[in-house]
């Protein structure tokens, strides 16, 4: 079950990879979520893994790597726990 959470929580969760590595797959989808984020302020759905269970947080993307992404706050999610992108 996928549970909601703030992104100023994050920063307490112990990340985890993804059942299937899907970090290869997100470069087209983290592309568009950083223009998304930067140029108009939208916000991306971002699921992920954790100890704790499967979380997903809506907000902005500030930049993205080919390690993990950066949300506002300085706020890092690796690529290998991220298993779902959605605008």
């Amino acid at each position: 079950m996928t549970q909601r959470i703030e992104k100023e929580k994050i920063g307490q969760l112990h990340f985890q990879p993804a059942p299937t590595d899907q970090s290869g797959k997100w470069k087209k989808e983290l592309d568009y979520a950083v223009r998304l984020g930067n140029e108009h302020k939208g916000k991306t759905a971002i699921t992920f893994v954790t100890a704790e269970g499967t979380f997903q947080v809506e907000t902005t993307v500030w930049s993205a790597s080919d390690k993990g992404i950066q949300l506002k706050g300085g706020i890092h999610i690796p690529l290998s726990s991220i298993t779902e992108i959605h605008f």
